[in-house]
């Protein structure tokens, strides 16, 4: 999943009003260093998805029966490889 700088900055501000409406953080910094920290931290967590993803489909190419991307055995397969190499990495 690709997200924009714009998309990315737009949910920092929903997560961050969000933690400080329910009085779940107490800034310790700026606000603007912890949008940034949050920012890097969704960043960090895509590039881990998107390595997943291509580990997968990796893994559903290498199969000798030839499973068709976006067809019901393959979005079956794909979300079962996805969920385990995502526990693997310790997200899951």
């Amino acid at each position: 999943m690709n997200l924009s700088d714009d998309k990315i900055r737009h949910l920092t501000h929903v997560l961050l009003k969000g933690l400080l409406d329910k009085n779940t953080i107490t800034l310790l910094d700026e606000e603007g260093h912890v949008r940034r920290e949050i920012r890097r931290v969704i960043l960090h967590e895509m590039k881990i998805a998107a390595g997943i993803d291509e580990l997968v489909k990796r893994k559903l190419q290498s199969y000798s029966k030839k499973i068709h991307e976006g067809g019901t055995e393959w979005e079956v397969m794909y979300n079962k490889f996805f969920e385990e190499e995502t526990a693997k990495k310790g997200r899951g």
